[in-house]
């Protein structure tokens, strides 16, 4: 059997919500402040000179330390918090979410017939305790024609989603090779998950 205790998801990711159901573990939702007045309760800036496996262990520390206190201060019953940060790399170069269309595009045209790093980082925070692990895989994209870099911007599916492409969507078509963890490129590596999980039930 797997692990049993609820936990809270700090994500508003559908995908991450869907990876979860998919081997069983029961969680809540626990959404972190992400706009005014106060602004976001973690911003996903990254620090001149960071490196991406750094930035991204940071973002998802910083993610998971802010779900506990926002759980503490709504006086909501004390369970593990499950927090996770994906970002797409090539070159050394941090892709994040597109702001628009161009961006979008841009992004597309740089990952097209090359390949580049999805890291996502998970960590899990109770009581004074904190693990974390980073996973990290290697998709190879295809060449792409502007035609089809231009098609796929003017769907939805870019917009949410690091590097600009989900690999459980539409841009399946457009890779070639995967190495490492399905899982983990769609934003929860789910054998990370459960160890990580796991190891803090016997901690």
């Amino acid at each position: 059997m797997g692990y049993q205790q609820k936990i809270y998801l700090a994500s508003k990711s559908p995908r991450r919500r869907e990876l979860l159901r998919q081997v069983g573990i029961d969680f809540e939702v626990l959404l972190l402040r992400d706009a005014a007045p106060r602004g976001p309760d973690v911003t996903e800036i990254v620090l001149p000179g960071e490196l991406p496996d750094v930035y991204v262990a940071r973002v998802t520390q910083e993610k998971a330390v802010a779900a506990w206190n926002a759980m503490l201060a709504r006086h909501l019953p004390a369970r593990p918090v499950l927090a996770a940060d994906t970002t797409v790399v090539i070159n050394q170069q941090i892709l994040g979410k597109p702001a628009d269309r161009d961006a979008a595009i841009a992004m597309l045209n740089q990952l097209a017939g090359n390949t580049h790093q999805v890291l996502t980082s998970i960590a899990v925070k109770y009581q004074h305790q904190l693990l974390q692990c980073t996973q990290r895989s290697e998709v190879t994209f295809a060449s792409l024609s502007v035609a089809q870099i231009i098609a796929y911007c003017d769907t939805a599916e870019p917009y949410d989603k690091a590097g600009g492409y989900g690999i459980q969507g539409m841009a399946a078509r457009f890779i070639e090779h995967i190495s490492g963890s399905y899982s983990g490129i769609m934003g929860l590596p789910l054998f990370e998950t459960c160890e990580l999980l796991q190891s803090f039930k016997n901690s």
